[in-house]
């Protein structure tokens, strides 16, 4: 089939973020799709689906939504958070900022209220059809045939398309189907943290107003586990408590009464208790789901079928990069459709080139959550910070860029797997020259550039 057919039949399964953003960029190119969502339309119904309320949009992201003319209309979604603030156990503060720069930095934004635009915007083009409350049930890969519940006539329906693009979720069917089939080699495994996650919420002011500093990402590192909390356009916060099942440090299924709730956030993270004033209750209502990875591969089948985002990789949320790696897949496919002529070499280039970005980010998120719960408050790591400012506000990407802003905030062209390599060994670099007294941090600039480099490179010809 080739790409350059406009009528082709396209289904996607999923009208979450990627599947809206993909759905409105192939609208965009010509293309009649439809999309197959079992969840209800949002724009009219409260849908609970157990995901974060609020999310890190990023540079890698906001592409994405540029591309297919948003950026702007996005923008006023966001708060802009210009760093972590590090609460201690005592209440104390120290902010670290994401960038040297000025300009660099990561933005709060409404799941559901970004979920709503790209819903809308793909609404305005006729040649998209977005059926809700219609769970896909089943898929045949050869065929490009799905079979869903039709929710109208509550009975099981199938849809022949020419080609299936899954964007279905960490739980895509599409992906299960991939599995099932035996005529060729498909590889997966979901890897599950021991930890779990508790979304909670601190009201607004009666006037409106955040009641904690706005434009951060707070967290409070306790070592083994943590809380985190990021800004709403409401005054609002949401919190996300990250902590172990069981074990013998602090634990979900330990803390059930409502003095056992009580005397763990007075003891860990007793500055936030007078902002929650409904804690317990909110403790008790609100669930603990798990917290895990997907990797895949192939994410191709018989050149009909493709997955992406978290049908495809999934990842947990230490990063801040889920959705904008999601909507990164879109710009990256965008770019295949460009340069094949046929959809299944499209597939094939996408799922052979985006893999190991996927493999990079994912390992990155698992890195960043030992730094967030514990790194953030070691003295070294603080030093390193220091020193990355100072390097990133005195020279350009081109010459000085920390791993983070590697990942966060990319010069054009660099792939998640080259900021892994890079922001890994910079990182070894600096903290063995801290540690061995090479460097310090009011050093001068241009000679600690050089020193941080020539280590750099020799971490990275050693791995070679």
């Amino acid at each position: 089939m080739k790409t350059t057919n406009k009528k082709t039949n396209i289904l996607i399964t999923g009208a979450g973020l990627c599947g809206s953003l993909l759905g409105l960029r192939l609208a965009q190119r010509g293309y009649h799709v439809d999309i197959l969502e079992k969840r209800p339309d949002m724009r009219k119904a409260v849908v609970d689906g157990g995901r974060s309320i609020n999310l890190a949009l990023s540079d890698r992201g906001l592409a994405g939504l540029k591309l297919v003319g948003l950026e702007e209309k996005v923008r006023e979604l966001c708060i802009p958070m210009n760093g972590r603030l590090i609460h201690d156990v005592e209440g104390n503060t120290f902010a670290s900022n994401y960038s040297g720069r000025d300009g660099e930095y990561i933005n709060s934004i409404s799941r559901e209220e970004l979920n709503k635009l790209l819903l809308d915007e793909a609404d305005k083009y006729e040649d998209v059809q977005i059926d809700f409350n219609d769970a896909v049930t089943a898929v045949d890969l050869k065929n490009a045939s799905v079979t869903y519940h039709d929710s109208e006539t509550d009975t099981e329906k199938e849809w022949k398309a020419d080609i299936v693009l899954g964007t279905d979720g960490a739980g895509s069917v599409v992906r299960k189907a991939m599995m099932k089939q035996r005529d060729y080699l498909f590889s997966h495994s979901m890897n599950w943290l021991p930890h779990g996650y508790k979304e909670l919420s601190i009201p607004p002011t009666d006037d409106g107003k955040w009641r904690i500093e706005k434009n951060f990402l707070h967290i409070w590192p306790r070592g083994g586990f943590m809380l985190i909390a990021l800004p709403n356009l409401d005054g609002s916060f949401t919190l996300t408590l990250f902590m172990q099942y069981d074990g013998d440090e602090p634990a979900f299924n330990k803390i059930k009464t409502d003095q056992e709730i009580t005397d763990f956030f007075t003891t860990y993270f007793k500055d936030v208790m007078e902002h929650i004033p409904d804690l317990i209750e909110q403790y008790h209502t609100n669930p603990a789901p798990p917290l895990g990875t997907v990797r895949c591969s192939p994410w191709t089948a018989y050149g009909t079928s493709l997955i992406m985002g978290d049908a495809a990789h999934a990842i947990v949320p230490f990063y801040g990069q889920g959705m904008n790696a999601s909507f990164e897949d879109v710009v990256v496919f965008d770019e295949m459709l460009d340069q094949h002529e046929n959809w299944s070499d499209a597939f094939t280039a996408f799922s052979t080139n985006r893999k190991p970005d996927a493999d990079a980010i994912a390992d990155l998120a698992l890195d960043n959550f030992v730094e967030m719960r514990d790194s953030v408050a070691n003295p070294n790591f603080q030093l390193k910070r220091q020193i990355e400012m100072r390097l990133e506000a005195a020279f350009a990407k081109a010459e000085y860029q920390s791993k983070y802003s590697l990942v966060t905030f990319p010069k054009e062209g660099i792939s998640y797997r080259e900021a892994m390599l890079r922001g890994r060994a910079q990182d070894k670099a600096i903290l063995w020259l801290l540690e061995n007294d090479q460097i310090k941090v009011d050093d001068d600039l241009n000679d600690l550039l050089k020193t941080i480099q020539q280590k750099t490179e020799e971490v990275l010809w050693l791995r070679n």
